[in-house]
């Protein structure tokens, strides 16, 4: 059965802020010719194949959260909508702390069962702390690519 729930991290997940984290960026953002700047210059990318990722979930009906850990919440939510993306998520924990209390308001706002989620990250303490709720966590390396999502969804459906 495949995932009833597709849940991503934001730095180093979704998006590169500069080679930084968001909360080590400079507000005020502007977007100049449709890139998005701090007031230091540093640039905050989606990583290819981010908008297809969050496009093909909507039309397959999968609901899509984010838990990210931050010290600036709103500020990676104004990314969020400077971007254009904040639409496509269902369910929001930006916040700092623990992944572990992110997952457990993301089951009592949702519903769902830790199984019925997969979790894209890119730090290994957040996969292996999720992954003991039992939710199914993918360490995402550099980046997020369909060809990783895609893959895993496979693999959840097939259970």
């Amino acid at each position: 059965m495949p995932p009833k729930l597709v849940v991503f991290d934001l730095d180093f997940t979704l998006w590169d802020a500069g080679g930084t984290w968001c909360d080590h960026l400079d507000p005020p953002f502007e977007i100049i010719s449709g890139r998005i700047f701090d007031s230091m210059g540093a640039e905050l990318t989606l990583y290819p194949g981010t908008i297809d990722i969050l496009e093909e979930l909507k039309y397959e009906c999968i609901d899509i959260g984010i838990a990210s850990r931050t010290g600036e919440p709103d500020w990676a939510k104004k990314l969020l909508n400077l971007l254009n993306i904040r639409e496509y998520f269902r369910y929001e924990e930006i916040y700092p702390g623990s992944k572990i209390t992110h997952f457990k308001r993301l089951r009592n706002k949702s519903g769902l069962n830790y199984e019925d989620m997969i979790f894209f990250d890119d730090e290994p303490r957040n996969i292996t702390e999720v992954s003991e709720l039992g939710v199914e966590c993918i360490l995402v390396k550099n980046g997020i690519s369909p060809s990783l999502v895609r893959s895993h969804l496979i693999t959840m459906d097939r259970r």
